[in-house]
């Protein structure tokens, strides 16, 4: 079992939240700040790199939705566990996720490499060159995806017990290995987007490598004995996929809804993509940090859930829900205020200036309600209520196709695919939100006659 510095049921809130949620920040962060360097070092080469990365990365972040299955299993049934101080439930759920996350990597590399025609071919750009490219990228990258998916495990597995700083120094080691390979094998080598993809899946072996390692040999591990090999149990395979199914799903059809937005880019040209991939890896600012307190929550009102401690759940809540806000509303400023710099300094072609300012613009409007929605959606599935988060998002997200479609093909073009995406994002985000009071607040009612939001006193408390 983890040791006290990681128990959640105990201690500052504020502290435990910054504990889990900081490492992870940190992450994603460091995986931002790689991203824009690696657009950075793309866009030196030209924009048909930037887009044949682009269109191969739509892939990548579809696998990232698959990874999910193993990850929030491991994720929630650990701290669940860990809160009920069931160290061998714990563990089950620990092993039985990596079974099911690495298959699934392997499906998705196999998918990845039989069909990596079809799947860039379904952007119709008509760039012979940037398609090929797009092709490699995806062809190289699917080699790393078994690996990816069993670390994604590991991290998970961390992330439930509190200790979500070893995840953070291992990304660390794989994305500074990723950055220092880069320039060699785009520039020195001279092999450009292939160059990048294979920097890229060195350093993920580095890190699958590193992760094991921790997960078995480390003196702060979850976990002091932990057997790869495990009889399976049909009841835990039961609810790993009952909490990770919804939530996976969420994300994969996430991911199938901007490759549709993202063909309707392609129609505008290859710098429109370009701008596209630019665009959202600054506006990232906002969801890295959100994905941090998102995981924080997620673990915390997880451990605290099956030790039965309301009032740390509430607390958690409204202390989450007040960092959201001031976050997102720095990142809207940003974007606003500075979103041309921005732009310009990752990809500096004045041609697609004031594209990129526009789309930065538009999207800081929705950036206070994505904060809001990480809190919300962390919260639930710390209750192992993963399906209405995946309900509101599946929908909002189905709502963003035909309303960009519909507004793209007046005059606001570009911009009003930009639109489609902030208006659907928005009211996902509210929508969450408002579902997430309603329950908490019922949850809280009857399980010490508390309020979410205003200073009433405990019934019953014990």
């Amino acid at each position: 079992m983890t040791d006290g510095k990681y128990d959640l049921t105990r201690g500052g809130i504020s502290d435990k939240l910054i504990l889990v949620a900081l490492p992870i920040i940190g992450t994603q962060l460091m995986l931002m700040s790689y991203n824009m360097v690696d657009v950075f070092l793309l866009g030196m080469v030209g924009r048909q790199a930037v887009a044949a990365s682009g269109m191969a990365g739509m892939y990548m972040w579809l696998s990232n939705g698959v990874m999910l299955i193993g990850r929030m299993g491991a994720e929630i049934g650990v701290a669940q566990n860990f809160g009920r101080r069931d160290e061998e439930s714990a563990r089950k759920f620990a092993v039985f996720s990596m079974y099911i996350g690495t298959l699934c990597g392997l499906v998705f590399a196999a998918a990845c490499i039989v069909f990596a025609r079809p799947m860039i071919g379904f952007f119709r750009l008509e760039d012979a060159l940037v398609t090929k490219s797009a092709q490699n990228y995806l062809l190289i990258v699917a080699l790393g995806m078994p690996v990816v998916f069993m670390s994604a495990v590991i991290a998970g597995i961390f992330n439930g017990s509190g200790n979500s700083r070893v995840p953070f120094l291992i990304n660390s080691v794989g994305l500074v290995a990723n950055a220092v390979l880069d320039p060699v094998f785009i520039f020195t080598l001279g092999m450009g987007v292939e160059g990048a993809a294979i920097a890229t899946v060195i350093a993920q072996a580095v890190a699958a490598g590193l992760a094991l390692a921790a997960l078995t040999l480390k003196k702060d591990r979850p976990f002091a004995r932990f057997c790869f090999v495990m009889r399976p149990e049909a009841r835990y395979f039961a609810d790993i996929l009952r909490w990770s199914f919804p939530i996976a799903a969420e994300s994969v059809l996430f991911t199938f809804f901007t490759l549709v937005v993202s063909r309707f880019v392609a129609g505008f040209g290859a710098g429109a993509i370009a701008v596209y991939r630019v665009g959202t890896q600054i506006e990232s600012l906002s969801w890295l940090v959100g994905i941090g307190i998102s995981t924080a929550v997620t673990a915390f009102v997880g451990q605290n859930y099956g030790a039965g401690a309301w009032e740390r759940i509430r607390g958690c809540c409204r202390i989450a829900l007040a960092w959201a806000c001031v976050w997102g509303t720095v990142v809207s400023v940003l974007l606003v205020g500075a979103g041309g710099a921005l732009f310009w300094f990752f990809l500096p072609d004045m041609a697609l200036l004031d594209m990129g300012r526009s789309f930065l613009r538009i999207m800081a409007v929705c950036q206070i309600f994505g904060c809001l929605e990480a809190v919300s959606s962390g919260v639930f599935r710390g209750f192992g209520r993963t399906l209405p988060p995946s309900a509101v998002s599946v929908s909002c997200n189905a709502l963003r196709i035909p309303v960009a479609y519909a507004l793209a093909r007046g005059a606001l073009g570009t911009d009003g695919i930009w639109l489609g995406i902030t208006i659907s994002a928005s009211l996902r985000g509210l929508w969450i939100f408002l579902w997430f009071v309603a329950d908490v607040t019922a949850r809280l009612q009857r399980s010490r006659g508390m309020s979410l939001f205003t200073a009433r006193g405990l019934k019953g408390k014990s």
